[in-house]
């Protein structure tokens, strides 16, 4: 009996490993077919020409890159576009839940997905994304990867890039964001549609709890701070 049980677990692990290698080699192909067609410097170039408002790392706001990081990649200035801690959190989540519901995304990751693939939630596409993180790695300083996303997300309300964003929620250029418009924008892209401050201002507000608390867990806030932030008035 403990001989086929064992049996029937070498074979299982072999069925998973197989299934494995089969979303792998379908991701690379993915991944391969993108890159060939439109190389990393070339997607970066046409970003920069297609966006009239492209904004520069150095004209961000530090309060902006650190709410952004603190919610969305903790471990972003120390990974190499792959987090395996949040994509090993993630695939528990996933099972228990039985959906892909939780991504583990970093934000290289992400941009790969903004800038070649779709947003549909499938294994192999996550699996082309892990590729072309990599890439962006390799040809990207961290710095510019960041400058890269934040001009290549969705802020709701038909804003494209976090110029038009700024520009759009708060009259404002990006570099003179203060601490609450850079912690509510940094919030956004997440959900858009659900966190637009000028479609579910409520809503952005709890989200921007959300980043808020990560930024104090993460010591880039005190509590204090935190909840004087909390305690304005929406686009004050």
């Amino acid at each position: 009996m403990i001989k086929f049980i064992k049996r029937l677990l070498l074979l299982v692990i072999i069925a998973i490993i197989a299934v494995a290698g089969v979303f792998i080699y379908q991701g690379y192909q993915l991944y391969e077919e993108a890159i060939n067609e439109t190389s990393i410097s070339e997607k970066i170039e046409e970003i920069k020409n297609e966006k009239t408002n492209y904004i520069e790392y150095e004209n961000l706001p530090e309060d902006y890159i650190n709410a952004i990081v603190a919610v969305e990649d903790r471990r972003f200035f120390e990974h190499n576009g792959v987090d395996i801690i949040s994509i090993a959190r993630a695939i528990i989540k996933d099972i228990q839940t039985m959906s892909l519901a939780e991504g583990g995304s970093t934000i290289t990751q992400q941009l790969a997905k903004n800038t070649y693939f779709t947003q549909r939630k499938e294994l192999t596409r996550k699996i082309a994304e892990v590729f072309m993180a990599f890439e962006y790695e390799k040809a990207c300083t961290k710095e510019e990867i960041l400058e890269l996303y934040v001009n290549t997300i969705y802020f709701g309300d038909g804003y494209y890039c976090v110029y038009d964003a700024a520009q759009g929620y708060f009259e404002k250029e990006p570099k003179d964001m203060n601490l609450y418009e850079s912690t509510l924008l940094a919030g956004i892209p997440n959900a858009p549609s659900v966190y637009a401050p000028t479609k579910n201002p409520e809503l952005a507000k709890q989200r921007q709890a959300q980043v808020l608390s990560k930024m104090v867990k993460y010591k880039y806030l005190t509590q204090e701070e935190a909840d004087k932030i909390l305690s304005e008035d929406m686009f004050k």
